[in-house]
């Protein structure tokens, strides 16, 4: 009995040994394969980096290049400006030997006869050496920055996502309508992801339409849950939807919601300060559309005159046109109010008035913009100048968001403006000084800014007179308003 039960025991003991070396074959084999897929692995991972260098390389040649052109757009200019100035130079200097040679003539009946030409001439090549002349139409840092934080971040997260636990895509957020409005031709949108959903979101996207029924394009990308998109065109519908992503993909989109821009509007025969030429082609405006929210209110439209008798008001003429003669012109005006930035503003910039005047407690310059970007339409403004001491230089115009903000305006190539003192007024852009213009400003004087983004141009104006020919043209793009001035001037 006792050797029957060792009998059964050593089969089964067997049977265990034989799987024993087979698995052993098959760990052996394992090992075999391993170092092979390793090998593989090892080079298809060598040729994915070895591909992202060459594409790192490709796009530092082509940012050197980059650089190169600057560099030599830079020397170029400077170039230029010190062979202008050179002849100028050699020019007052023997105009300026030349006179003395004259002084000491001793036959005062020659010296009658050139005298007044040779003061006119002197005074002449005075006016020359004017404001501006001697200022450098180039600046010698490299307005170029390298934001290579996104790649930075995106090569520190490079991973093998296949050895990763997949996630759930994101749910579609759900638009939060007691939030969203629009104020001018700005939106703000709100959104959040649905109460019971616990997948984890990295960020959204925010997408708009052209506000014509043109297709959607993204205007955020990020994590946070609220945006308000400025430069809007005025009196449009947009359409505007938000989906969620993560690693795994993105959401569905939310619900399209539309929104109507400020759209209050009257009729009158009217026209504009200066100038506005007849045969600018017809502007359409939508017929407004029925919202799924309740918007803000947005201010009621007033004609010109109107606004004028409003004291310390910056007000905006979004002017849509339709030509019914070769001599009237019919506008509908849209009216917006903005007031002064505080946020985007220098910090010596001083706000009253509920951010309707500013000054500054500096002797420089500072730079101040309006809270309202334009991108579209045709809009006017004007600027009060309420106090005016000791013939400072105030600049009025437009600029990008990221214009400079501790130097007159249009020192950099992201401001358009004219600056004037009491006597004469020049247009600046990227540091160049152009159309010196006889008249300027006191205190009680009225700057009016044109800014025709249909015709891509910037006119000004003094107490209702144009003033200088058309500034700038081929503009293009979101503007502000903006101002600069220091502590001897309040707007």
């Amino acid at each position: 009995l006792l050797q029957s039960q060792l009998s059964q025991a050593l089969n089964g003991l067997s049977d265990r040994a034989k799987e024993a070396k087979e698995f052993l074959v098959q760990l052996r084999n394992m090992v075999q394969q391993i170092q092979e897929n390793s090998v593989e692995f090892e080079a298809c991972l060598v040729a994915q980096c070895d591909a992202l260098i060459d594409a790192l390389n490709r796009r530092k040649a082509q940012l050197l290049s980059r650089v190169n052109k600057e560099h030599e757009h830079k020397l170029k200019v400077v170039r230029d400006q010190i062979s202008h100035c050179t002849v100028k130079l050699r020019q007052t200097t023997g105009l300026m030997e030349y006179c003395l040679e004259v002084i000491k003539e001793n036959d005062p009946s020659g010296f009658l006869q050139i005298s007044d030409a040779l003061i006119r001439r002197v005074h002449l090549t005075e006016d020359q050496w004017g404001k501006g002349t001697l200022t450098p139409r180039m600046t010698t840092d490299f307005d170029l920055n390298l934001d290579n934080a996104p790649l930075l971040q995106s090569i520190h997260q490079l991973d093998f996502v296949q050895m990763k636990v997949s996630s759930p895509v994101p749910a579609p957020p759900i638009l939060q309508l007691e939030e969203c409005c629009t104020h001018n031709n700005s939106a703000t949108l709100s959104w959040k992801q649905p109460p019971l959903s616990t997948v984890q979101v990295e960020g959204y996207i925010l997408e708009l339409d052209d506000g014509n029924g043109g297709q959607f394009r993204e205007v955020y990308v990020g994590k946070e849950t609220m945006c308000t998109v400025d430069g809007l065109h005025f009196n449009s519908t947009y359409s505007a939807r938000v989906k969620a992503f993560n690693k795994s993909g993105v959401s569905p989109y939310s619900k399209t919601l539309v929104l109507q821009t400020s759209e209050d509007t009257q009729s009158e025969e009217q026209t504009l300060p200066f100038p506005v030429p007849l045969e600018r082609s017809q502007l359409r405006r939508m017929s407004p559309f029925s919202s799924t929210l309740n918007l803000q209110p947005s201010f009621s439209g007033r004609s010109y005159f109107e606004l004028r008798s409003s004291a310390h008001q910056l007000s905006l003429h979004s002017s849509l046109q339709s030509l019914n003669s070769a001599v009237d012109i019919k506008k509908m005006v849209a009216v917006a109010w903005f007031s002064f930035d505080p946020a985007s503003a220098h910090a010596d910039i001083i706000f009253s008035n509920d951010n309707l005047t500013v000054t500054c407690n500096s002797y420089d310059d500072r730079v101040v913009l309006g809270k309202t970007g334009f991108s579209k339409g045709l809009h006017y403004w004007e600027l009060s100048i309420d106090r005016y001491d000791n013939h400072p230089d105030p600049a009025f115009g437009v600029a990008r968001i990221d214009v400079l903000k501790d130097a007159m305006l249009g020192k950099d190539d992201k401001a358009w403006a004219m600056y004037v003192d009491n006597n004469r007024s020049w247009f600046m852009h990227n540091n160049s000084h152009t159309n010196r213009t006889e008249g300027g400003i006191t205190k009680g004087a009225t700057v009016g800014v044109l800014l025709d983004l249909t015709r891509r141009t910037l006119t000004f104006s003094i107490n209702e007179d144009q003033q200088g020919p058309v500034a700038f043209e081929n503009l293009e793009g979101l503007f502000f308003p903006a101002v600069s001035l220091n502590r001897n001037v309040q707007v």
